[in-house]
């Protein structure tokens, strides 16, 4: 009899588990994305530019979600640069070792470039106010910095907008 009654009780408590589970996950705002415009530059030497971004919050340590860089240079020898990333390297390039595993990425050539983030990645677990950072800098070029405050939890719809005058573009983001 005591058997069954355990086995009643552990049926209860998974069953209990999974309900409990189900509604946080439905209210997670779930992904950020992130619009880039890397604009084409009439320049007698085009590099494609370095870029870190990266997720700020007051009292915080900051957080980087992307790199791109040449990565597959031999000897590792695109990390050489990436101190030209200034405000990003301060804050939080020179603690990590790279290539650094779900963050880093390849140069990318002028257009637009789509990049989603989750809540995770984000490191956006308390409510609050948070910034998203996006830098560039180009060999033989120069480097530029736009900011993107946002609120979180975030509603599906929210978002921002930033305006490069130089290395960057229009950046743009989203919550859905």
């Amino acid at each position: 009899m005591q058997l069954s009654t355990r086995a009643l009780v552990l049926g209860s408590t998974v069953g209990l588990g999974a309900a409990f589970q189900a509604p946080a996950l439905a209210a997670d705002p779930g992904t950020m994305d992130v619009t880039i415009n890397i604009p084409r530059l009439k320049v007698a030497e085009y590099h494609k530019p370095y870029v870190a971004i990266w997720v700020e919050k007051a009292s915080a340590k900051a957080k980087t979600v992307a790199v791109w860089y040449d990565h597959d240079m031999k000897a590792n020898e695109g990390t050489k640069w990436l101190r030209d990333v200034r405000q990003w390297w301060r804050v939080s390039g020179r603690s990590l070792a790279f290539p650094a595993n779900g963050i880093t990425g390849a140069t990318r050539a002028p257009g637009a470039h789509k990049v989603s983030f989750s809540r995770a990645q984000l490191g956006a677990a308390a409510p609050g106010q948070y910034t998203l950072v996006i830098e560039a800098a180009r060999e033989v070029g120069g480097r530029e910095l736009l900011r993107i405050p946002f609120s979180w939890p975030a509603k599906a719809g929210a978002g921002g907008r930033a305006a490069g005058t130089a290395e960057l573009g229009a950046v743009a983001v989203s919550f859905r």
